[in-house]
């Protein structure tokens, strides 16, 4: 299918001043090489698709990410995604090229995974990936290509601002929003991304893949961690950690008495209810997670609210925050609540204090707060300073 063609079947759909809002900008004008990460899905394919009808010379790069067994696991970047995202290739027109990066992701995201539940965090791997292999290792080989930009199927958005540096900002829809993911990418790497997507819903992503009979229209998308498949988290930290590693122990209740025993601490996180053990007439929660002595603490409810955050390896998009109208998100989807940075404490931890208190701050998780729909900077959680 030529670019004319995909221009004529989805122009009803994403006007040409959406195209060129989101795909023809800055470095990637048209004619310009882009490369496209492409996972197999209908996201990622559409992503390909208007990048093409905007004029881009699309060339399209799948990642074998999979530990090996994965993808008889069910996990990620199986043979038969790499067949689809081919397919898709192959209806409009470009080439595609699937690349190794194994080794990278075990080291940059599986490994630190199953460390942080070792050490009683809740890991992040997507904003890991994010960072390490799609606008890291995946822009130096689509360098290599000599392509201009690096184009994802992600929901987000850039916008230039007068003096033109690029932000981050969320996407036009927000039940897919995936700006929470993307907060530690710097205005360098924003300079060379695209992202067709920011400005459409997914529904409208159905309706372009439909209107191109692409292979993958109907193919359902995934809602898990990629390379944990279907063994679950618990059984892989287990299946991957050394023996030495796995740390047991008791659950106490919000009195300190210990209400049962469990065989590892990469069992549990921050809010959890289901697997506690012991009966109360009040529902319990994981409340905090001692990896050093295997104790677990659970509570009602309102042992899980905390009023501040301590965030570390702050990233910021905008240092010109101020402090003022900000809003915070401490897990994905977790609703936005008004903040205030209050400053750094000897450890050179950011301070955070929240409007209100919330539930929901793990240790491993990221904190990213916005001014109205612009990513002003985002950090890890190392703890609170409540209590």
């Amino acid at each position: 299918m030529n670019p004319e063609e995909i221009r004529r079947r989805i122009a009803a759909l994403v006007p040409a001043d959406v195209l060129a809002a989101h795909v023809r900008r800055g470095r990637a004008a048209a004619d310009g090489r882009v490369v496209v990460a492409m996972s197999g899905g209908v996201d990622s394919s559409v992503a390909a698709a208007l990048a093409c009808a905007a004029g881009c010379e699309v060339v399209g790069v799948s990642m074998r990410l999979a530990p090996d067994g994965g993808e008889a696991q069910g996990g990620c970047c199986s043979l038969e995604d790499f067949e689809d995202a081919r397919r898709v290739a192959d209806v409009l027109g470009f080439p595609h090229y699937v690349i190794d990066f194994r080794d990278a992701f075990r080291s940059s995201v599986v490994e630190p995974f199953v460390a942080a539940y070792l050490a009683g965090r809740t890991p992040n791997p997507c904003a890991l990936c994010n960072r390490e292999l799609k606008f890291d290792a995946l822009w130096n080989f689509a360098e290599t290509l000599g392509a201009l930009a690096l184009a994802t199927g992600h929901y987000a958005g850039i916008r230039e601002t007068e003096a033109g540096v690029p932000e981050l900002r969320m996407a036009a829809d927000p039940d897919k929003d995936q700006s929470y993911f993307l907060f530690e990418l710097a205005s360098e790497a924003l300079s060379r991304t695209l992202f067709p997507l920011g400005a459409l819903r997914k529904g409208d992503v159905r309706e372009i893949a439909g209107r191109l009979l692409l292979p993958v229209a109907e193919k359902p998308e995934s809602q898990d961690i990629c390379f944990v498949g279907k063994e679950g988290y618990g059984a892989l930290v287990e299946r991957l950690a050394a023996s030495d590693q796995v740390r047991s122990g008791v659950v106490v209740d919000e009195a300190g008495a210990v209400i049962g025993s469990h065989a590892g601490v990469h069992k549990f996180t921050i809010g959890q209810r289901r697997g506690l053990p012991g009966g109360s007439l009040e529902p319990r929660y994981v409340t905090e997670i001692d990896a050093g002595t295997g104790v677990v603490h659970c509570g009602p409810r309102a042992g899980l609210e905390r009023k501040s955050v301590a965030v570390s390896r702050v990233t910021r998009q905008n240092t010109e925050d101020g402090g003022e109208d900000l809003q915070v998100r401490v897990r994905h989807r977790h609703p936005l609540v008004p903040c205030r940075i209050a400053g750094v404490d000897e450890s050179g931890r950011l301070r955070i204090d929240f409007e209100r208190p919330i539930i929901g701050v793990a240790p491993g998780q990221a904190a990213v707060w916005y001014r109205g729909d612009t990513v002003v900077g985002g950090g890890w959680i190392e703890g609170t300073f409540d209590g």
